[in-house]
């Protein structure tokens, strides 16, 4: 998968539906049921996730980084509100 096909949209949607499936991490799923139980519909919280998860494969894919869990629950948390994306 290169860059343009990760950041594509389909394909980052279809790893927040994994990791839902999956119930790894957790916090996907708890993160998932919060922005519904505030009103947000399903697809539109599986898009604010999916822009959380962005901030982690743009820094593994850019950068060689591992991928740091611990600043994704911590995006997760912040959602709907997205401090992050000035940083992109």
């Amino acid at each position: 998968m290169d860059n343009d096909d990760l950041m594509g949209g389909e394909a980052v949607i279809e790893i927040v539906e994994n990791q839902l499936a999956e119930n790894n991490p957790p916090r996907v799923k708890e993160t998932l049921m919060r922005l519904m139980l505030e009103g947000i519909d399903r697809e539109e919280a599986i898009q604010y996730i999916a822009c959380a998860l962005c901030v982690e494969l743009v820094d593994v894919v850019n950068n060689q980084a591992a991928f740091n869990e611990q600043r994704y629950n911590t995006n997760l948390n912040a959602l709907p509100e997205m401090p992050w994306v000035e940083e992109l």
